[in-house]
């Protein structure tokens, strides 16, 4: 395992837009780049960089059924070695066998990067139809494994790790990628294999499959493993092979969820650093849901919005935006365009929580200047004051600011902030 090229992709956690909150399967080109052009002229100056196509980007029937997420059997768009190729009908410009290589240099050429979805294993098609496998003389029926499967999307097996071409497999879809311009991809029913709850990490060889043909492919790019919740017992080998991690199954805006996060981060807060970032998925600010038939504004308040975005923010999540960029409303815009509150994402350390009630939470981080910062949560349904005295803390007395209000503060031992239900504060101490 070529642990140097791992780490050349990721150095900070990645941010950018994926598609899947909004637009579900159903994204197609128009929307893929309006969404990039948006990025360019308003988010990119902040850090966002990333595209993301999320799944089915090879099935043209995505998105005509809008009461259910996957249409079960369907034909996806393959090569003749059993690759996928994007749907025409969606990506026009991938027409003539060029794949999402227009699409990535337009990307590329608005100063962004280009990512994907897959899903681990090889589609079963291509398997019923004995495809040949690039580069071997072997076919796709005798590199699957028909009894590790996805128990949500019907569109794949696994490959044995063990069967003659199953590398081969891997090295040709990355090979291909590579030739079209591709920085991130997310593999899919791999990080938690929850048709499997006896063995939840049952896809580690696949991982490992994947790593090698992404050092081999000559372009370096981020691996993302989704869904969760991931392993924390396998928190050494996720470092060695990915550069995020889903530590949960789909986040939306619901309170429940967001609460659940705090435990989820604390358990992995030891775990975040370059290259390697614990992922609490997608951020579901703004207009959401177009793709499910219920097309929405995010249920979170703004309170609620401002404590995930803090959370995500201390403990250094990847931050991922789920809706249409082309709808965001002054308040999203505030969140995410915030530099005092981003830099602590990208530029922090040490980051852990302090303490955590049902009634608060308290998480405490340092950045490369020697600036420390304190998030204080209120996870209450009561107004409530926090406070946390700097001594339980490893940080020291300083001028104070909070950043989403910009209100200078007194220096004082003892930080407290009076918040409404749901809401956090964050706060910067100058070293």
């Amino acid at each position: 395992m070529n642990l140097k090229q791992k780490n050349l992709c990721a150095m900070t956690p990645p941010m950018g837009w994926n598609s899947w909150d909004c637009y579900a399967s159903s994204v197609n080109e128009e929307q893929l780049l309006g969404n990039a052009r948006y990025m360019q002229e308003h988010l990119l100056r902040y850090g966002w960089e990333y595209v993301t196509c999320d799944i089915q980007w090879s099935d043209p029937r995505a998105g005509e059924d809008r009461s259910i997420t996957y249409i079960p059997f369907t034909e996806l768009n393959l090569d003749a070695w059993g690759r996928q190729i994007p749907a025409e009908n969606r990506f026009p410009s991938s027409a003539l066998g060029r794949g999402f290589g227009p699409i990535a240099q337009r990307i590329h050429e608005m100063g962004l990067k280009f990512g994907i979805h897959i899903m681990r294993g090889i589609p079963r098609q291509a398997v019923h139809g004995r495809m040949p496998v690039l580069g071997t003389n072997t076919t796709a029926d005798r590199i699957a494994d028909p009894f590790s499967i996805s128990k949500w999307n019907g569109d794949m097996y696994g490959v044995n790790p063990d069967s003659e071409g199953a590398q081969a497999w891997y090295d040709s879809i990355f090979r291909q990628y590579a030739d079209w311009g591709v920085d991130l991809v997310k593999v899919d029913d791999i990080c938690n294999t929850n048709m499997y709850p006896q063995n939840p990490y049952s896809a580690q060889r696949e991982v490992e499959m994947i790593r090698r043909a992404i050092d081999a492919c000559g372009r370096p790019m981020v691996l993302s493993l989704s869904p969760g919740p991931a392993v924390i017992e396998k928190a050494w080998h996720l470092k060695e092979n990915a550069n995020m991690w889903r530590i949960t199954d789909d986040f939306w805006d619901r309170w429940d969820l967001l609460l659940a996060m705090f435990e989820r981060c604390e358990v992995w807060q030891s775990h975040v650093g370059p290259g390697c970032w614990p992922d609490c998925d997608m951020l579901p600010l703004g207009r959401i849901g177009m793709g499910f038939g219920e097309g929405r504004n995010t249920r979170f308040t703004r309170d609620e919005q401002k404590t995930m975005m803090t959370l995500w923010l201390i403990f250094r999540s990847p931050l991922i935006l789920g809706c249409e960029l082309r709808e965001c409303d002054e308040y999203t815009l505030s969140l995410i365009t915030n530099p005092d509150a981003l830099r602590l994402n990208r530029h922090s350390h040490g980051g852990r929580q302090v303490r955590r009630s049902d009634a608060e939470a308290v998480w405490e981080s340092l950045d490369e200047n020697g600036d420390g910062y304190l998030a204080l949560f209120n996870l209450s349904e009561e107004v409530r004051e926090v406070s946390v005295d700097l001594s339980d803390t490893g940080l020291k007395p300083g001028r104070m600011k909070e950043l989403w209000t910009g209100e200078e503060m007194e220096e004082s031992n003892t930080v407290r902030r009076c918040l409404r239900p749901h809401e956090a504060a964050l706060i910067r101490i100058r070293a």
